[in-house]
């Protein structure tokens, strides 16, 4: 797929949530954990485009952000990749910051929330619970099991949690509640039931064929696998590959064609072995 401009939207809840923010006097802390929730995906997008996805799209949200676009296709190693991406810039943001106060211990009191943020983030996201990276990884390392047992798996690790999480809100009820361990606890609940962040992009070309498509023709050898062609797909562009063997001309793929073995998931698959036999 194409690579688009990199685009940032903003929920109208998060502008609800800043002026309330500003009432209660947490404006400064409302900042911080947005710069450390917007770097978090930006970590996410930087790195799938390093290998060749995109992630293009940054969503302002009350409760941080989050970032959407296509990776399908993409590599177990590389997904893995993306997915540490966005914990381990926030940990090292923490770390920086706590250097910092080995260095100029002064910096402490201006930048204390600024590292706690990114620290919590870091070692929230790692959680093995859905939407978080962490319950994206375990799916990814349970892949081996099959789709079916992999969700399973996921979906009852996610409720443990959030019980657990339900289980302390109910505790700092007798006290101070805990409405954000509430909140986190919902997210974890409904969020197993979603299909994640990373979308896949839908092909329906009946209302653009009404207006007219320009043709893309690619030459790309016939030994790439099928995931090496998946950045060339576009909305806007009809794909046609052109498969060449050796220096000498072997075939084309239409798109149809194309996203016919794309959806087999065989993504290590040379393209030439997608060409129709006759």
């Amino acid at each position: 797929m194409e690579l688009k401009r990199f685009r940032f939207r903003i929920h109208p809840l998060f502008l609800l949530t800043g002026v309330l923010s500003a009432l209660f006097g947490q404006l400064l802390l409302f900042l911080m954990a947005t710069i450390a929730a917007v770097m978090h995906e930006c970590a996410h997008a930087f790195a799938a485009r390093r290998y060749g996805y995109s992630l293009d799209t940054v969503v302002l949200m009350p409760y941080g952000a989050v970032v959407s676009g296509d990776i399908s296709g993409i590599g177990k190693k590389q997904e893995l990749a993306v997915l540490l991406a966005g914990p381990l810039a926030n940990g090292l943001c923490a770390v920086f910051f706590i250097a910092l106060w080995w260095l100029f211990p002064e910096t402490y009191a201006y930048t204390d929330f600024a590292a706690w943020i990114s620290l919590s983030l870091f070692a929230v996201n790692l959680l093995p619970a859905y939407p978080l990276d962490g319950g994206r990884i375990l799916r990814l390392l349970l892949a081996p099991l099959g789709e079916i047992k992999a969700r399973l798996i996921c979906r009852i690790v996610t409720f443990l949690i959030a019980a657990c999480v339900l289980g302390y809100f109910v505790y700092t009820c007798f006290s101070a509640p805990a409405f954000t361990a509430l909140a986190f606890a919902l997210m974890l609940v409904f969020g197993t039931f979603g299909g994640g962040r990373y979308g896949r992009m839908a092909f329906s070309r009946e209302k653009s064929l009404r207006r007219g498509v320009e043709e893309r023709r690619v030459v790309i050898s016939s030994e790439c696998p099928i995931k090496d062609a998946l950045r060339y797909l576009s909305e806007e562009k009809y794909l046609i590959l052109v498969l060449y063997e050796n220096g000498e001309y072997l075939g084309e793929l239409s798109e149809e064609e194309y996203l016919a073995a794309v959806e087999k998931e065989d993504y290590a698959k040379p393209l030439g072995e997608c060409l129709p036999r006759f």
